[in-house]
């Protein structure tokens, strides 16, 4: 009798371990565990820790509650300024409804990596380069609206949303290099423009200080001089005032006009020498007069 009960406990507790073996279930803290008795959605989600389930009635189904991150395959497509570019991005996701993850759909990561891409096409379609180019938050904030206004239903939240790379032909590659090599281009000569407009400015001011300061000029002539000098050449520099060389041009010009004929400078000669004789001219002092009166002009025209 003793053995009987003996062998009945052992046999109860051999089908209790059994038991207990296949109804525990183990949830980890990053995830949810959502039970189906007989096909159903049972209860409450259960919760990370030990939990048991009734064997070959209930099924347990863990779902994983960390962020997701899901690279969007590149899309290629054609931009509302007609050029086409290849995209592509990641999407960061997870699950904030396990019952909902796994009752509403299939396979919730297939359809959220299905309507990223959906998506990304639809954004490409609708935006310019430019917009592709520079204004990726906006760009990013909308595709992330539009993914995430579906998956509600599936109890998934999508994180965020950027864009990668977006890929350009290498013709509009050349085409954008050649475009800022030009603007660049454009605002040097504009930059120089700019600077010779000034420079010529204070150049007109020097030049009407200069012109009502005689001795300003003559003190600029010293500097150049000066810097000339320091440079350890033997070349020497003397400036001539461009009225010296208008004076001379000048003479030369009134010299010529007035050169008389041969037939009268004859009879002139002829006149002059009858004048000579009989009045006799002191030869010695005449070419001493014409000198000084040479330098008398010579001065009044660089003091002008």
């Amino acid at each position: 009798m003793v053995e009987e009960l003996i062998g009945a406990a052992v046999a109860a507790g051999t089908a209790g371990l059994v038991y207990l073996a296949t109804a525990a279930r183990v949830v980890k803290q990053y995830e949810r565990g959502v039970v189906f008795r007989l096909g159903r959605l049972h209860g409450e989600v259960r919760r990370p820790g030990f939990n048991l389930i009734v064997p070959a009635v209930d099924r347990m189904r863990k779902v994983n509650l960390q962020i997701v991150t899901m690279p969007v395959p590149a899309q290629e497509g054609i931009t509302r300024d007609n050029v086409t570019v290849r995209v592509d991005a990641v999407v960061y996701f997870k699950v904030v409804d396990p019952a909902a993850a796994v009752v509403n759909v299939e396979d919730y990561r297939f359809a959220v990596s299905q309507m990223a891409q959906t998506s990304l096409r639809s954004i490409i379609g609708k935006s310019e380069l430019d917009d592709l180019l520079s204004n990726r938050e906006k760009l990013n904030q909308g595709l992330e609206l539009m993914i995430d206004s579906p998956a509600v239903e599936w109890g998934v939240t999508i994180d965020r949303v950027e864009i990668k790379d977006v890929s350009l032909p290498d013709t509009m590659k050349r085409s954008m290099a050649r475009q800022a090599e030009a603007d660049r281009e454009r605002r040097a000569r504009l930059i120089n423009a700019d600077a010779e407009y000034q420079a010529s400015k204070k150049l007109s001011q020097a030049a009407q200080q200069m012109a009502d300061t005689p001795s300003a000029l003559q003190l600029r002539l010293l500097q150049t001089v000066m810097a000339v000098a320091a440079e350890k050449n033997s070349t020497l520099v003397l400036p001539i005032p461009v009225e010296l060389l208008r004076f001379l041009e000048r003479g030369h010009q009134e010299g010529g006009q007035q050169a008389p004929a041969p037939a009268e400078r004859s009879v002139d000669t002829a006149e002059r020498s009858v004048d000579t004789a009989e009045h006799p001219v002191d030869t010695t002092q005449h070419p001493v007069d014409t000198t000084q009166q040479a330098i008398d002009e010579l001065r009044h025209a660089v003091e002008q």
